[in-house]
């Protein structure tokens, strides 16, 4: 080594403890940043329930874990809770939890649930090509002529109070929520070119896990039993 360097090295004052410290605590806080915003983006990402519409599967104020690789890499089947993006702002979601430019940036880099009122929670009933129709002479709902007994619906509630029949379009999923008296789902946009059905480009994934708050942990509700005696379309 040349001595010109060398004497710069030996007169470089040694770094203090207390700033070393902060330096190696910042590039842990920027790591750590990077690696959520990148889960976030591609892998897993946590959402708010603001409503009533998947009670009793998911709570008001419930914080969930989504799978992003639904329905990209991973299909999305009958019986999954799926968050979706309302693209034409018509589901008449909740309105935006207040938050503050912390929370807001916080949420950007993955560290806080997503609370825009435009992301929509509700369960699969039936995909592309199905017949789904209500109701059989038990009052059950039918995909494909096959009666769904479904054990996640509201405790009082009946499977429907409103009768439709509909075909699925293709890439397409139609949806319903578990509290199906307090659920503005597939059936109230029936009325609709696409019959209440929603494009799989807007849905973002299937939940995962409740994360939150503890007494809630568990499952992200997704139930396919129910759906496994039914034929394809």
């Amino acid at each position: 080594m040349p001595a010109s360097r060398r004497d710069r090295r030996r007169r470089r004052p040694p770094r203090h403890p207390a700033a070393a410290f902060l330096i190696e605590i910042a590039t842990i806080l920027v790591f750590a940043l990077v690696i959520s915003f990148v889960v976030k983006t591609f892998l897993f990402r946590a959402f708010y329930i603001p409503s009533e519409s998947m009670e009793s599967t998911l709570e008001v104020d419930d914080r969930i874990i989504v799978n992003l690789l639904a329905p990209e890499l991973l299909d999305v089947e009958r019986g999954d809770v799926v968050v979706f993006e309302d693209t034409e702002k018509s589901w008449g979601a909740s309105a935006d939890v207040e938050t503050n430019a912390f929370q807001d940036a916080m949420t950007f880099v993955g560290l806080l649930p997503d609370t825009s009122s435009h992301f929509v929670v509700k369960r699969v009933i039936g995909l592309g090509g199905d017949e789904v129709e209500c109701c059989d002479d038990q009052g059950r709902v039918m995909v494909n002529g096959e009666p769904i007994d479904e054990p996640y619906i509201f405790d009082g509630d009946a499977p429907s109070e409103v009768e439709f029949s509909v075909t699925v379009p293709e890439d397409s999923v139609w949806v319903l929520g578990d509290h199906r008296g307090n659920s503005a789902d597939s059936r109230s946009h029936m009325d609709e070119p696409n019959r209440g059905a929603v494009d799989l480009e807007n849905v973002v994934g299937r939940s995962t896990a409740v994360i939150w708050p503890l007494d809630n942990f568990g499952g992200g509700g997704s139930q396919r039993e129910p759906f496994d005696s039914v034929p394809a379309p």
